[in-house]
Order: C-alpha cells, then sequence, then structure tokens
C-alpha cells in the first residue's frame, strides 16, 4: 500500500518543507503530527492495526485538516 508521506505529497516544496521544519515550531508540530497519523492509518490500510471505522475515520479526516494547513503555509 502507497504511503502518502509530505514529501511525496508535495515533491515541488522540499526545500520550502525543510525550511519551514527547521525554523518555524507550529509547522514542525504540523508535520510530525502528519506523519504519526499517516503511519496509523497505513498501519490500518495494510491490517497490521484494527481500530473501528469511526476511529479511522476521524484520523483520516484530521489527517487531511493538517495537510490542507500545511499546504496553505507552504503556498506563502
Amino acid at each position: 500500500m502507497e504511503r502518502h508521506d509530505l514529501l511525496h505529497e508535495f515533491p515541488e516544496h522540499q526545500d520550502k518543507i525543510h525550511q519551514l521544519k527547521t525554523s518555524d515550531a507550529h509547522f514542525r508540530e504540523l508535520f510530525d503530527e502528519y506523519d504519526k497519523l499517516e503511519h496509523e492509518i497505513h498501519l490500518i490500510n495494510t491490517g497490521e492495526e484494527v481500530v473501528t471505522d469511526e476511529a479511522t475515520h476521524e484520523m483520516k479526516a484530521r489527517l487531511l485538516f493538517i495537510k490542507d494547513e500545511i499546504f496553505s503555509m507552504l503556498q506563502n
């Protein structure tokens, strides 16, 4: 199953992602939370972890919210 880490989601912004990770604490927190959620969702999608559908939906919704916020930060 394919992973959706931020460097693959936004390859055109790799330099800015690195710069923001090292200079912006809020961006770093979002990046870390996205990475953790993406990993958990990957484990669920591959069957390595089992959670309720509601929990999976909440994680995916949070992941999309974070991704939108990160994308907005990358556009500035």
